[in-house]
């Protein structure tokens, strides 16, 4: 798949800000400070598509992106920052909850992990969540710059141990920096959206 075309279309924080449920959306979820940004810019081909931010926790929006006039990329709020007052938080669930189940046009949650780490109780969480709703069985495992090779099949099996996936669930090594790993997550979006 090629993306020529992407844009912002529409930044929600409750279901009536959604833009119409007319056509196929792919989200991308994940701990704060993970990469989420770069990973959407480095996939869309976009230098500042999606902000980049310093400040962990940023993004506490539902940020829908149109992309080829054919489907949406939908970034969710980072979770996990530490920073962020309880009530975020729980609104946070709320907006999730809200999102998931609501959305006919959602086909899969794209669950980033940051390779260099094992996935934190909140990353299990997140995925079991999405096991719940059907949406898992895709996990983007960022900043694989930062592991030689001899570490990554390492730190993926560690990946996958945590999340408890099974052998048909994929696990991408991705790196915004060397701009690696990208086209194979397009492939596999672009065969969840012909699904």
């Amino acid at each position: 798949m090629i993306i020529k075309k992407a844009e912002l279309e529409t930044v929600a924080v409750k279901k009536s800000q959604y833009p119409e449920d007319c056509m196929a959306e792919v989200a991308f979820a994940g701990r704060s400070n993970v990469g989420k940004s770069s990973l959407l810019n480095l996939l869309t081909g976009r230098k500042s598509l999606a902000r980049v931010s310093g400040n962990p926790g940023k993004t506490r929006t539902i940020n829908f992106y149109r992309v080829n006039d054919a489907f949406r990329i939908v970034d969710l709020p980072g979770y996990g920052y530490a920073k962020v007052s309880k009530s975020v938080t729980e609104n946070w669930g709320d907006m999730m909850e809200e999102y998931f189940q609501n959305r006919n046009g959602l086909k899969k949650v794209v669950q980033l992990v940051d390779i260099r780490h094992a996935p934190s109780a909140q990353d299990v969480q997140m995925y079991e969540y999405l096991r719940h709703y059907g949406l898992d069985g895709l996990v983007v495992a960022t900043k694989a710059d930062k592991v030689s090779r001899n570490e990554l099949a390492k730190c993926l099996k560690v990946i996958r141990q945590s999340l408890k996936l099974g052998p048909e669930d994929l696990v991408i090594p991705v790196s915004a920096l060397k701009r690696s790993g990208h086209d194979k997550l397009l492939e596999e979006i672009e065969k969840i959206l012909e699904e």
